[in-house]
């Protein structure tokens, strides 16, 4: 795995991800949507992880696109530009899972293993790199 982030640029993009997810909340307030809907969808894109059951590779990249910004703002623009309330609202959920994902430190993954991600190892990838003596370079 290549390309973590450390120290403070780590610090910056969680806090990043806080802000993501309250700018997008404060949205969905504005737009006067069902909290319901919002409950139901929060963690729809986490669906994606079922990509690993095709392997890490499919998993991994099923899982980037789904937590890529870039859609849930397709999404945000599709609604305010088509004036569609729904799409919206689809789109600002997704954006605030996003954040929230950002801020506790999931990142994207590589295909090396779900806990293997651009903020840092997560969950058993973590604690087996904590077991293993560092590398001699």
């Amino acid at each position: 795995m290549t390309g973590t982030v450390t120290g403070a640029p780590k610090a910056l993009l969680r806090l990043e991800g806080l802000f993501v997810l309250i700018a997008a909340c404060a949205a969905y307030a504005r737009t006067g949507g069902d909290w319901w809907l919002f409950a139901i969808l929060f963690l729809a894109p986490d669906l994606s992880m079922l990509g690993y059951l095709a392997g890490r590779r499919a998993g991994a990249a099923l899982y980037n696109l789904a937590h890529w910004y870039l859609l849930p703002l397709a999404a945000i623009g599709w609604g305010v530009f088509g004036q569609t309330p729904l799409a919206l609202e689809i789109g600002l959920i997704w954006m605030a899972h996003i954040g929230f994902d950002r801020f506790l430190g999931y990142g994207l993954k590589y295909a090396d293993g779900f806990g293997a991600t651009h903020l840092g190892l997560k969950g058993k990838a973590a604690r087996n790199a904590q077991c293993r003596p560092a590398e001699v370079m």
